[in-house]
């Protein structure tokens, strides 16, 4: 039998010790994990590696092609999408055959599905998270120019970031870039998840045991209310004076606090020539992630980023421009090197140290916030620790 082609990206083991000889179906492999993923038409399972843990998600040739190559369009795009590493291509079977290809993923640490985030009707809070991360996530790849053709909740793992949850597009067997979307490419979109949307809801509801009436089926039009209020909002036309150039930096402002790169500035005159109007050019959703970089040298995810980078300019107070390189190399040698070294001790967080992180600094401010006052950092670590170090509030 024909030894299959495989193309892996370096830095990443070459998978030789796996069984591509039969289908994924039939796999008994030590390296194998038992780990959360969402409803896939074809088979995906976890394997690990001293790299790291890998997806691997078998499909027919021509699908696992356009995937991998997707996938690393959208890598190249700074997309939030799993990084691809490697394409598995049976020759020897029919190229319509399910097992005939395969892409290879770097897992998504710390996630889970939809299915888990809704365990239980009413969840709460999360719920809102959700959709908005959500909207953002179709907000973000619209931005980007990438048309998804199968939005549901089942493609996407998510993660909590911070206080908020993080989306990850897992699937792109559909997907396909331009230089920008249309109004009707969009729209069509969205049609689309509408109609997943409400069929995953219908399933759990089944699986449930509980009447259809009961479903949450209209929340995918939730979520395009939602898309809609991100969008216009970041699209929002802005009629810039002579003397009021000061709105051009309030409007990058605006879209940085909602995490957006901006990326171009265009000023258009308008009619009789007295004021210009602003058309701005919004990248992804990193402008926090990349500023914490930037500064520090930390790498964090976007919500983490922006928590993180509020504590930094607690830490700095009224640290004049020349003295802010030393703040932020004092604040990483004397606050966040020292707290994360404690933290990585702590069973519980030891595989996520920075979210932890981020679930000390909620509590050290609810604590402030409670008192009056500054709590200073010891304090509130150690009324972390004491209780149980609960970060986020979750919802029952």
């Amino acid at each position: 039998m024909s030894k299959p082609h495989i193309v892996v990206r370096a830095g990443h083991p070459d998978f030789l010790d796996l069984p591509w000889e039969t289908s994924l179906t039939e796999w008994d492999h030590p390296r194998r994990l038992d780990l959360p993923k969402g409803i896939s038409r074809h088979e995906v399972r976890f394997y690990a590696y001293d790299e790291g843990i890998y997806a691997i998600k078998e499909l027919p040739l021509r699908a696992a092609r356009h995937e991998y190559q997707m996938l690393r369009e959208l890598e190249e795009m700074d997309a939030p999408a799993v990084r691809p590493v490697g394409l598995v291509e049976r020759g020897w079977l029919d190229p319509h055959d399910e097992a005939s290809g395969a892409v290879i993923t770097v897992y998504l640490d710390h996630a889970f599905s939809y299915r888990e985030l809704m365990s239980g009707w009413g969840f709460g809070a999360r719920r809102t998270q959700m959709l908005d991360a959500f909207a953002g996530l179709l907000v973000e790849i619209h931005l980007l120019g990438i048309y998804w053709g199968d939005c549901s909740l089942s493609n996407v793992l998510y993660r909590y970031d911070a206080g908020t949850i993080r989306v990850t597009m897992v699937d792109a067997e559909t997907t396909r870039t331009f230089p920008s979307l249309s109004p009707g490419q969009r729209e069509d979109d969205l049609g689309i998840m509408i109609e997943n949307v409400a069929g995953g809801m219908a399933d759990i509801a089944a699986e449930q045991g509980v009447d259809i009436d009961a479903a949450d089926l209209a929340l995918g039009e939730d979520i395009v209310d939602r898309y809609r209020a991100l969008w216009d909002e970041i699209n929002r036309p802005v009629v810039v004076g002579a003397d009021e150039r000061y709105r051009i930096t309030e409007a990058i402002r605006r879209l940085n606090d909602l995490g957006f790169e901006v990326e171009d500035v265009e000023l258009v005159p308008t009619e009789g020539g007295d004021t210009m109007r602003m058309r701005l050019t919004v990248g992804g959703r990193t402008y926090h992630s990349r500023r914490l970089f930037e500064l520090t040298g930390v790498e964090a995810t976007e919500g983490q980023a922006r928590q993180i980078l509020s504590d930094l300019a607690h830490h700095a107070g009224g640290a004049a421009e020349t003295n802010r390189a030393l703040a932020t190399a004092r604040w990483r040698i004397e606050a966040f090197e020292p707290l994360m070294e404690r933290i990585r001790r702590l069973d519980r967080h030891a595989s996520d140290p920075m979210q932890a992180y981020t679930d000390y600094l909620h509590h050290r401010y609810v604590l402030s916030a409670a008192r009056g006052r500054d709590v200073a950092p010891e304090e509130a670590f150690e009324a972390w620790l004491e209780a149980g170090q609960p970060g986020y509030p979750l919802p029952d």
